[in-house]
């Protein structure tokens, strides 16, 4: 008898813990800490402006040689999907090299290659320490300079933010078969 009831409390309390969670199902769910930060416009953008909304997150930096030109050209893609599908949806990058990516050198750069910047916000605005905690704690996702280089070490994935403020998901961002399961995921969890 006594088993029965500890069996039964503890199906009780699973439920009641299961209620309490994140409506949205992912991988793992790391909430995504608060910022107000410079855009491509030099405006303050802050994470306020993005609540109730799914977004997709990615780090960046204009003078990358390697992974930022496939991934920015993603985003691109990304972007028109989401206007093929009627999605409405955020798309945020977060430069790496804040000192080096101005707004207007965020905006130069994205508009050469395709962005739209109703849904796409580039930022910058802040010290390299400030970059390098926000992705740790939000994305656990380290933020390097690397020594005697112009170039940083920083996470290829895109991160898909749940309308409650959590990364849910992760994909790799320098593989354009990706996009499409991002749009899946999200049309599946509207």
């Amino acid at each position: 008898m006594k088993i029965t009831f500890q069996l039964f409390f503890m199906s009780l309390v699973v439920v009641f813990l299961s209620a309490c969670g994140s409506n949205y199902e992912g991988e793992f769910s790391f909430e995504v800490q608060e910022f107000e930060f410079m855009n491509q416009e030099g405006q303050m953008f802050s994470s306020n402006e993005l609540e109730d909304k799914f977004w997709v997150a990615n780090m960046i930096f204009t003078n990358c040689d390697t992974v930022c030109p496939p991934m920015t050209a993603n985003m691109v893609r990304l972007q028109d999907k989401f206007q093929e599908e009627d999605l409405d949806v955020e798309l945020v990058s977060f430069s790496v090299d804040p000192q080096n990516d101005t707004p207007e050198v965020l905006k130069q750069y994205s508009e050469e290659r395709g962005a739209d910047f109703d849904n796409w916000n580039l930022l910058t605005g802040y010290e390299l320490q400030v970059i390098k905690e926000f992705a740790i704690k939000s994305f656990k996702a380290p933020v390097e300079k690397l020594d005697d280089s112009n170039q940083m070490l920083h996470t290829n994935r895109f991160y898909l933010v749940s309308p409650d403020g959590n990364a849910i998901k992760r994909y790799d961002g320098t593989k354009a078969d990706e996009m499409d399961q991002i749009v899946e995921d999200i049309k599946q969890m509207r």
